[in-house]
């Protein structure tokens, strides 16, 4: 007796690309009237001056429909050709159910492989990789990867660690067979030795208006009855100084290139200061393109490298074809990393609503 196989393609690739950015704008100077901060503080220190949330009826369930669908539109593979969907997040309001099933329904695709990736900001990075791999297997041909957050929502808007950095949004791309390899081997891994340096207290809300995620409370007297994250930033960036380096080394020499090949860099969007000291210290060229998406639209932890991607490829930042290194890491304390040709440019693009 021989059971079967499946037979899958070795060469795959981002087909296409979608996002959706909420339509407010919160600037430092908004975020400022809680937090004890001011608008030079954050920016000096992180690259931020701005970020979006949700509002209105902007959901997560929401977010990761457009971009899906807008993703699915610019690839160009009709709808019923997706075989799976993974759905990277860390903010979906409930593990059961898990959000995949819910936003493959929304899309019109019920019935398909959906389910979530946790891995904080590595999710997306995480979720490319498995794609990748489920079309190199067979088990799919074409797979949409959905990066979401509603980090406002899950943020104490006092604290000083964490209340200025995270924003709200959704990237997607579609993965599937190419005539060239575009997606590297991943490159990832985890520690859990040091992975309380990140965590979160209670359950994850639906939806808050911004008078409730400005609401003030003395954690002795009040502490909130909402889950917020929490962050040890010192002990984060001693772990990311050591372990990010090795791991950019090893994407690139996985993927069988030389960094003198690279175009452009798509680090997560965690802070801009970290991305470009990153950048110098792997020795990329000082004309190279580094995403800077964190500026207006702030950390949207598993959605923020296809979030970048989109921008830079919408704005002429980056072009169709060109070879990008990206990197994910964050909360786990978990990273994920490869090398990609970048999708072609969005036609429908999440700028499109901010008009």
């Amino acid at each position: 007796m021989t059971i079967a196989s499946n037979t899958g393609r070795s060469n795959v690739a981002m087909l296409g690309i979608g996002a959706y950015r909420p339509k407010r704008l919160v600037s430092n100077d908004e975020v400022c009237e809680v937090l004890d901060s001011s608008d030079e503080w954050i920016y000096e220190r992180s690259g931020i001056r701005n970020r979006r949330w949700i509002s209105g009826d902007e959901t997560a369930r929401s977010m990761a429909k457009i971009a899906g669908e807008r993703a699915i539109a610019n690839s160009g593979i009709p709808k019923e050709k997706i075989g799976a969907l993974i759905l990277a997040s860390s903010s979906w309001k409930t593990k059961i159910p898990h959000g995949g099933p819910v936003v493959a329904y929304d899309l019109g695709m019920n019935g398909i492989p959906a389910y979530d990736i946790g891995a904080g900001c590595g999710g997306f990075g995480y979720g490319l990789g498995v794609a990748a791999d489920t079309v190199r297997a067979g088990t799919a041909e074409y797979v949409l990867v959905i990066g979401m957050e509603t980090m406002s929502v899950v943020m104490d808007p006092t604290d000083r660690g964490t209340a200025f950095i995270f924003g709200d949004g959704a990237g997607a791309v579609v993965v599937g067979p190419s005539e060239e390899n575009g997606i590297s081997p991943t490159v990832w891994g985890s520690d859990g030795e040091n992975s309380s340096a990140i965590g979160q207290n209670y359950d994850i809300p639906e939806y808050m208006d911004v008078a409730q995620k400005m609401q003030h409370k003395d954690p002795a007297t009040e502490p909130l009855d909402r889950m917020v994250v929490t962050m040890e930033g010192p002990r984060v960036f001693r772990w990311a100084a050591i372990t990010l380096p090795k791991a950019l080394g090893q994407v690139i020499e996985l993927a069988g290139i030389d960094k003198s090949e690279i175009d452009v860099f798509v680090p997560h969007q965690a802070n801009a200061r970290i991305n470009e000291l990153m950048a110098k210290n792997l020795g990329l060229s000082d004309d190279i393109p580094v995403a800077n998406d964190i500026e207006n639209t702030g950390n949207t932890s598993a959605a923020s490298i296809p979030l970048a991607m989109e921008e830079m490829l919408a704005t002429g930042k980056a072009k169709a074809g060109q070879t990008a290194l990206l990197l994910g890491f964050g909360a786990g304390l978990s990273y994920a990393g490869a090398v990609v040709t970048l999708p072609p440019a969005p036609k429908i693009t999440s700028f499109d609503d901010l008009d």
